[in-house]
């Protein structure tokens, strides 16, 4: 959605879950507490989408599921395990949003944060928002 005489410029929206002494407790809720969760980011998406903001948006595996990779000497991929257990936070998932301003991109990143959590209760969850850089033309 471009407004008149502007450009829309693309923003990421990283949820970062707090890790603790373990992975995201999301595991531990109760089945009707993740069915309000998805239902809050469906809806969330939905009106994204509507609204013509909506690029992606994707959870993201558990931390123990990562792998860093680098380049070998050979360009082969050489695979750890990742993020490092000192990792206080992780990525949960994402959304690129395309709106006219960064104040928007912030007020979508309020609206993440209130996901419900266990019983209901909004999250929390800090959202980190980023411009999307553009290659040089």
């Amino acid at each position: 959605m471009v407004p008149p005489g502007g450009i829309d410029v693309k923003y990421m929206l990283m949820m970062h879950a707090p890790r603790g002494n373990g992975d995201w407790g999301v595991a531990q809720w109760t089945p009707g507490d993740v069915k309000a969760m998805v239902d809050y980011m469906k809806s969330l998406n939905g009106e994204l989408k509507g609204r013509g903001e909506l690029v992606a948006a994707e959870g993201l595996t558990p931390p123990a599921e990562a792998r860093i990779v680098r380049a070998g000497t050979d360009r082969a991929p050489v695979v750890t395990d990742g993020p490092f257990a000192e990792t206080k936070e992780f990525l949960a998932g994402f959304w690129i949003v395309e709106c006219s301003t960064a104040q928007r991109a912030y007020e979508i990143a309020a609206l993440a944060s209130l996901a419900p959590g266990p019983g209901g209760t909004p999250m929390g969850i800090p959202i980190e928002v980023r411009a999307v850089g553009r290659a040089p033309a």
